[in-house]
Parts: C-alpha cells; structure tokens; sequence
C-alpha cells in the first residue's frame, strides 16, 4: 500500500492493522511534507508567536520558548504527554492509530519532515509496536497520551512489543531492526500527538466487524423463526416496503432468502391458530435494519475522517500557521456511542428470541432448555443466563461517552470529547455481541434439529452444518463454556456467512 494522505480507505486501514500490509511513503506526500515542514522552519526562525512552535502547550500557549530550547520543548512535549497508564491497547488498535496519524501528516498540513511518517511506517512494517496504556486519551486535543506513548518509541523510548511479540525497550529493538530514532525538530512532538487516530482507529475495526454481525444477526434470526415455527410472510418485500428504511429492507430480503424452502415453515403456513409472531421475530428486521442504516450513517463519518487533515496549528499552503479545532473528536465520540446503542439492541432483541427457544411453554413443542430428558439435565439453561448477562453489559455500555465533558489543561480545554471512551466502549460492545449471536446460534440450530423429519431451509441447514463441524448436538449436559467460544470464533472468522452465502449468494 503506498501512502498519499488522500486515498486511505477503511479496508487499507483493517489490512494494515490485522494484516500486517506493508505501507510506504508515496512521492507525492513527501513533496506536500517537504513544503509544509519549510513553512515551519521559517517560522520557527522567527521572531513572530505560533503556538506548539515558539510557544508551550494547552494553558501554557502564552509561555514563549526561546529559538535554542525549541527542539528540546517537543523532546519533553512526548515525554510529559506519555502519560497513560493501565492494560496495554491491542496490537490492532495501536496499528491502526500509528498508520492513521502517518496518513494525516502525509496530507502535508502539519509541518513534519517526510522523515517522521516514513519513521512511523518502518515500525508498522517491521511489525514493532508501542505499548500504549488504555487511560489517558479524552479526546481533546485528539487522543494525545496514546499517541503520545506512539511518538515516544519513535524517538527510541518507552516499550514496544517486538515482530516476537516480546516487550522490550524500544531503543534496543529500534536497533535490532536498523531503523534510527528521530530527533523532532520544531513542531513535530505536536504533530504527531495532535490527532483522533486512536479514536478513528477504533471506530474503523468496528464497523468491519459489524458489518459482518449484522449478516450473522439475519442468519441467526431466520434460524430462530424456523426453529419456533414462526412465519416468513411478514417479511414480504412490498409488506416490509410499505416503510422504505433501506435497513430493514435489506435485513428482511436477507431472511427470506435465508428460509426459501423450508419444510418447517410451510409445515404450519394454513391452519395455524396464531395469527401473529413476538415482535422478537416479526420485528427481528425492523431493529437490525435500524443498525444498519446506523452503521451506514457511522461508515460516512469515518470515511470523511479519512480524508481529513486532523492537527493543530494547521500549516497552510499560503503560508499560514493556524490555531484551529479540527482535533476534537465529537464526530467520531458520537459515531461509537450511537453505534454502541445501535449493536447493543441487535443483542438484546436476539436474547428475547433464545428466552423463547429455551421455554417450554412459549417454544411450541421443543423440549424445555432444549435438553434431552429435562431436570436431569438443564441443556442450554446457563447459556442464556450468560447471554442475559453479557446483554446487560452491553446496556451499561451503551451509555453514550460523549456527553461526559470534563475540563481540563486549567480550563483552556474545557470542552471534551471523550471519543476515546466511546471507541473502547464500542470495542467491547462488539465483541459482546458476537458471543450473544452464538448463543442464539447454538439454541436455534438444536431447535431446527429437534423439529425432524422436517428439513429446514438449505441456508439455515448449511449454518447448522457448520456449527456441527465443531460443536456436537444436543445430548447429556457437559462442559457448555468450550462450545459457545467455539461459536463465537466461528462468527468471529466468517466461516458462519461464508458457509450461508455458499448457499444464497452475498447477502445484503
């Protein structure tokens, strides 16, 4: 992948970050980072204020730093802004957030040499990566303690976890691979603190894996209405039209593919007393069409983030240094919560349909907890106590970050983002709801079975069969735990979609 400042994608960023896609500094950035880094030299020789140049930091922007101690002010700005503390960021994360700030310093408007981005990118491809804390980032001047515990090992300080994966100093390990520590000139320690990659990044990793788990949200959903004979009518296409979302369009198109054929549906399609299904399945598309035109809302911030130029002061074409806000992270902070909100109720709405499944009274024939000989053993009882538990989790967690300012820098920054929190709170609502998706996954597909001779759809068949290859069916109770990880991996791999769509086709 070569590197320009204008055409990162989202995918570029999750090749890089996962990956490991080697990245190199495209001419074109260079030159924009040659012209940009002049302007500050000459500023920086001057005797005109610029802030981050010839001044202190924050509230300390009115402290003039005289021409000698300029170099020295950003050594110490890294040093004093690595600050973090806690459990070190995931390697992923940390990935994505160095490769984020190259890109926007290769957009040529913060004045760093083309030396620092090629610096930040021979790290990325030699696979060694910063340790960086999870607390410190508020996303104010951009999530300055994490990037600043970045820029820290660029300068041959500070830990890294080495292509071994062991953590070293970053001196020795920078040496092993034959990549000199830079020496920031004037303006540099802020530029490569200055940003809401970390924030960005995140937001990024998580709209890749939900796309994928509101494919998987369909497939367990359809699984379910089979398993509890529920009806596909309701998500005819000119029904479903009647409310043009594009979301629950597409949601309720993929559930009538996926149970085409059914002989469990059409088992009970005349002659049914029920004249209606539990909103947890007529409505199934409705809440998981609503997070999709969510995510898709969520997919426009983060590509406009990733044409933007996301630093402070800004060094113009014509010349100028300016201060501006463009660091603060409120468009990515409400991006991750109302995301977090959107991904919580996918789960939640997919807890209520194993509830179902796993009562005797409301299942419609299927043996109570779906267990063999019931009392002696409890099935898949436990299971949905933890489904219950993680959905309340991710309630908690869906508490939106980005209304819970608090000032700080003695009141020059006294309005905050908290992206990052929104970003890590989005993480962990993520990965949440792929282990709530297994759950249901792993109740309906003993539903589906226990509804023989009957044969289901061939697209929920094909997902029972690939369940089935890991994880056995229902007989005595044994050790649960194994098989819902088991069922999440697979969600977490794609192997889940990609043995459905070998039956549908890509689904929406």
């Amino acid at each position: 992948m070569e590197l320009s400042g204008f055409a990162v994608a989202a995918d570029d960023v999750v090749a890089v970050a996962r990956g490991g896609e080697p990245v190199t500094l495209s001419g074109e950035a260079r030159e924009a980072m040659r012209r940009s880094a002049d302007v500050v030299e000459r500023l920086a020789a001057s005797e005109e204020p610029a802030y981050g140049v010839s001044t202190g930091f924050g509230s300390l922007a009115g402290v003039r730093i005289a021409p000698e101690r300029r170099v020295e002010l950003q050594r110490a700005l890294i040093r004093s802004h690595a600050a973090g503390v806690g459990e070190p960021m995931a390697r992923e994360v940390v990935r994505a957030m160095m490769l984020l700030r190259a890109r926007s310093l290769a957009m040529g408007y913060s004045g760093a040499r083309p030396l620092v981005a090629e610096t930040i990118l021979a790290l990325l491809n030699a696979e060694i990566t910063p340790v960086v804390p999870e607390h410190g980032s508020l996303g104010a001047s951009g999530d300055l303690a994490p990037l600043a515990h970045c820029a820290l090992a660029l300068l041959g300080e500070g830990e890294v976890d080495g292509p071994d994966e062991s953590r070293r100093p970053a001196a020795e390990v920078l040496q092993a691979a034959g990549i000199e520590p830079v020496e920031l000139t004037a303006k540099e320690g802020l530029a490569l603190i200055n940003g809401t990659d970390g924030s960005l990044g995140m937001l990024i990793l998580a709209l890749h894996d939900l796309r994928r788990l509101l494919k998987v949200a369909d497939i367990t959903a359809a699984m379910s209405v089979e398993a509890l004979l529920g009806t596909d009518r309701v998500f005819a296409e000119d029904l479903v039209g009647l409310r043009p979302q594009p979301g629950q369009a597409a949601s309720a198109a993929n559930m009538t593919r996926l149970l085409e054929g059914s002989e469990i549906v059409a088992s009970h399609r005349h002659g049914d007393p029920r004249v209606q299904d539990a909103y947890s399945l007529r409505c199934a598309p409705m809440v998981a069409g609503a997070a999709r035109d969510t995510l898709e809302h969520c997919e426009v911030v983060a590509g406009r983030e990733l044409r933007s130029a996301i630093d402070n002061p800004m060094v113009l074409p014509d010349g100028r240094v300016e201060s501006c806000g463009n660091f603060h992270g409120a468009p990515i902070g409400f991006a991750c919560d109302f995301l977090a909100i959107a991904a919580a109720e996918v789960g939640a709405i997919a807890e209520r349909r194993t509830d179902r499944l796993l009562d005797a009274s409301r299942s419609h024939g299927l043996p109570a907890f779906l267990a063999p000989d019931a009392g002696v053993n409890s099935g898949l009882m436990i299971a949905q106590y933890t489904q219950a538990a993680i959905v309340a989790d991710n309630r908690r967690l869906a508490a939106p970050a980005s209304v819970d300012s608090l000032p700080t820098s003695a009141m020059q920054e006294d309005h905050v983002s908290m992206s990052w929190s929104a970003a890590k709170k989005l993480r962990t609502v993520t990965a949440n709801l792929q282990r709530v998706l297994a759950v249901e996954w792993l109740a309906a597909a003993r539903g589906i079975e226990l509804r023989a001779p009957l044969a289901p759809a061939r697209a929920t068949g094909a997902a029972v069969e690939a369940l089935r290859e890991h994880v056995a069916g229902a007989g005595p109770d044994r050790w649960l735990s194994p098989e819902l990880e088991a069922g999440a991996a697979l969600i977490g791999d794609g192997r889940l979609v990609k043995a459905v769509e070998a039956v549908t086709g890509e689904l929406a």
